[in-house]
């Protein structure tokens, strides 16, 4: 068996051809604009909350709709991923995200029924998630994927693209400014990634009709293990990423372009740790990873559920969850390529995806009905801080007993 030392010698051995780094470089952009789409109703929620008199439940389900429909999507769109491959499930996702974005900017903004069609069909783009994670694996070995799947899943600072400009051209130029730019960008990205994207040499290719596929992974522990705990790191970031503006608004009483540039931040923060968390899992193991994420999390969210003040501890808490939400975010699928079957590992990121989206669907509307009941948010920090320790518990555990005993997942290239 090998040391320790050995295996790191031997990752850093790998080489990796110019071609899937170029192919890593498309599918992150890609992933990027798709999140920018899917995420320019968040900043925006305070907006139509003021002028269209929304209820606090009403403004968190605006924001909410696009993160479940993008997240239940994921799951079909793994699958297909697995069966047609990313050259052409990226481009057929950026184009479909083209539709509901030209809607909501031109016509789909004056009340809350055609705001929350619009949004659901805005989900469409956060499925680009469950096209990359398989496209990018199969370009990459073993040893390299944490690592890779961590850059690619940088992409997710698309909402931080949204976050810095969706409100100031509101602000300049009108309703419709952010969302004619974004689909102009997506015309841009489809084309490319039409023309350039290719498939890794060798993919392998499931043969087993989609439904049966979907039985089968549902069936694979690593696909509930790593669902809940990207239910928790990864939806714990997106809940912050739309709800973090009417949190730091209601909550603290900022205004609306200060409470986005400080979601910016968080956003930006997570981004840039999770390829450090799966360069991370890549030399210590994800499980490592995890435990001190998780750790963090819970530690975080306790102190924030005090409603300190922003300066100092208010903003060291929220830092340190977004650091911690990325680096875990990145172990977990770290976690993915490290045991699940090559050929499965897009049914795999569906489900998984989807449970981290639902996680994030989930704390917006807890948060506003909690605040519209008590006019607090104490206790729903509490209970992040309370679903962070069961996760932590789940790591040290069942996870940790998978990776023990797993048997290494053939390469895909």
């Amino acid at each position: 068996m090998l040391q320790p030392s050995s295996k790191q010698n031997e990752a850093t051995a790998v080489s990796v051809s110019g071609r899937a780094w170029l192919m890593l470089a498309l599918a992150t952009v890609g992933f990027a604009v798709n999140f920018w789409a899917w995420a320019l109703l968040s900043p925006l929620g305070p907006h139509f909350k003021d002028s269209l008199q929304l209820t606090s439940f009403q403004q968190s389900l605006l924001v909410a709709v696009p993160v479940v429909v993008g997240s239940l999507g994921r799951i079909p769109v793994g699958a297909l991923t697995d069966r047609f491959g990313g050259r052409v499930m990226f481009p057929l996702v950026s184009a479909a995200t083209i539709v509901p974005v030209l809607y909501l900017g031109l016509a789909g903004h004056s009340s809350l029924a055609a705001l929350l069609a619009g949004g659901f069909f805005l989900g469409i783009g956060g499925t680009a998630f469950a096209v990359g994670v398989p496209f990018v694996s199969a370009w990459f070995p073993p040893e390299r994927r944490g690592l890779a799947i961590g850059i690619f899943g940088a992409g997710m600072g698309g909402t931080a693209i949204s976050a810095l400009t969706t409100v100031k051209l509101v602000t300049a130029h009108g309703m419709a400014d952010p969302f004619l730019i974004t689909a102009a960008v997506l015309v841009v990205y489809a084309v490319v990634a039409a023309l350039v994207l290719r498939d890794a040499p060798g993919r392998t290719v499931p043969t087993e009709p989609l439904a049966g596929r979907l039985a089968t992974t549902l069936r694979l522990g690593i696909t509930w293990q790593a669902s809940a705990l990207y239910a928790v790191v990864f939806g714990g970031y997106v809940a912050f990423s739309v709800y973090l503006p009417t949190y730091l608004k209601t909550g603290y009483g900022l205004a609306q372009t200060d409470a986005a540039n400080r979601m910016a931040g968080f956003v930006l923060l997570a981004v840039a740790m999770r390829p450090i968390g799966g360069w991370l899992s890549d030399r210590i193991g994800p499980v490592r990873v995890l435990t001190v994420s998780l750790t963090v999390v819970l530690a975080g969210a306790f102190a924030q559920a005090f409603t300190p003040d922003l300066a100092p501890i208010g903003t060291i808490a929220f830092l340190a969850l977004a650091a911690a939400l990325g680096a875990g975010s990145g172990a977990v699928f770290a976690l993915v390529a490290l045991i699940a079957p090559a050929n499965q590992v897009g049914s795999v990121t569906g489900v998984v995806g989807a449970a981290g989206g639902l996680g994030g669907f989930i704390p917006p509307l807890v948060m506003g009905s909690l605040y519209g009941a008590y006019g607090s948010y104490a206790l729903g920090l509490a209970l992040l801080a309370a679903v962070a320790a069961a996760a932590l518990t789940l790591t040290g555990t069942g996870v940790r007993q998978s990776v023990t005993r797993r048997v290494p997942a053939p390469q895909a290239n």
